[in-house]
Formats: C-alpha cells, structure tokens, sequence
C-alpha cells in the first residue's frame, strides 16, 4: 500500500523557520512534522511512502534516508521547479503506478499532524477525501438572556467541514491533474462536478495543519498534552 506525501512546499508565511529548511522539516517538540507522519503512516501498516520534494529537499533527504529507521521504504520524486500540488502528484505518475497492485493509493499533505485513519477512506472507493470540523480562530462568548455563561476557547464548528489534506485516489485522477497547479483548485471540483468524489467525516479527531508561526506554538502545546 502506498502513500504520498506532498512536502514541496516553501512555506513563506513560516520564514524564518523556512529559510534553512522545506515547511515539512519544521520540529514540533523537537520531531519534524514529515518524521511524524513516516512514523503515522508506518503505524498503520502503510510501508511504501513516496515523498514529493522541491525546495531543500536535500534536507528531507537526508534525515529520512531509504525509510528503514521507521520500517518504511522511502522514495522520493524531486520537481525542478514549483508545480503545485497537482503538478507535483502528476510528475509523480511513473513511481505511484509502478509494480503497483494496490487499487488506490494515499495522498497527504506534508504540513499536517494528525491521528485520523485513512485506511477508513479505502471503504468509500477510490477518490476520496477526509473532512474534519471547521475550528474558530476566535474564542466564543456565549449568553443566556443578555447575560454571559461561559466562554469557549477556539471551539470546532460542527455544521461546516474543511479538507484535512488526506485523499485516497485512483489512477484515474491523473487524468484531472495539471502540469502545473494545485488540484485542490483543479482535480477536486472537477470530480466533484462529475459525482465522482466521496468524503468521509472525522469528527473527533486530532488534527493540525501547520501554517503559521502560531500552529508551531499551538501544536506543541497540544502534544505536550497527549
């Protein structure tokens, strides 16, 4: 069974963090976030991890080797120049279908820690996507006749659901991908306007995309607490 993980990225907004280091090679107590997900993905029994890589990729390189630490085999697929997230996963076509017998594969962002399982993707059939609860970037005040009951600290907000950067695809999918492009703005509304991708819920999962300086600090404080 395999697995991509996309860790191509810059991550701009993260600077000075990223300029010696790719966004998926910030610690989190310590521990790189793309380290965190080989040890994830390993846990689950998914043991062939292809890595998408572009800027310092060396740095990825080097401190994941062939995988065998985390008893995975890692493989990676350099892009020359940015290409996207659907660029990325396109150029990756050739070692994804390679001796490949498995009906679907994963596809991970590398900028997210999570706990959630995606083999529970597998049952829904190829493209798919996981969703978890939409989180307030704001505490909530909440009142009773005018006057305040209690505060809620950054609550999930449990009628809307975002994309927690977790797929199953098919190889029908390169088919959707640009040469260059993300295909969250590409592939996804495209198989969503033919019915042709599923998503699945995770309510009460642990999950965290590490985007700015502030997720660094929230997430290992979360961690701290598990």
């Amino acid at each position: 069974m395999k697995a991509v993980i996309l860790a191509g990225g810059m991550g701009k907004r993260l600077r000075p963090l990223t300029d010696d280091r790719p966004k998926a090679m910030i610690e989190i107590q310590s521990v790189p976030i793309i380290e965190r997900q080989i040890r994830w993905l390993s846990k689950l029994g998914i043991k062939e991890i292809i890595v998408c890589v572009g800027h310092l990729k060396e740095r990825i390189i080097a401190h994941l080797n062939d995988g065998q630490e985390y008893d995975v085999v890692v493989k990676y697929v350099a892009e020359k120049e940015p290409l996207g997230t659907g660029g990325a996963l396109r150029n990756a076509k050739k070692s994804i279908v390679a001796n490949s017998q498995d009906k679907g594969f994963f596809v991970i962002n590398g900028d997210i820690l999570t706990d959630i399982n995606p083999l529970t993707l597998i049952d829904l059939g190829s493209n798919s996507i996981a969703l978890v609860n939409l989180r307030s970037t704001f505490g909530i005040v909440e009142t009773i006749d005018n006057i305040v009951s209690h505060f809620v600290e950054k609550p999930a907000i449990h009628d809307k659901w975002i994309n927690a950067g977790i797929y199953y695809f098919s190889a029908d999918v390169f088919q959707y991908l640009p040469e260059i492009g993300n295909f969250e703005i590409t592939a996804l509304p495209s198989l969503a306007k033919e019915r042709k991708l599923k998503a699945l819920k995770y309510p009460n999962n642990y999950w965290r995309s590490i985007d700015s300086h502030k997720d660094v600090e929230e997430a290992t404080e979360e961690l701290a607490q598990k």
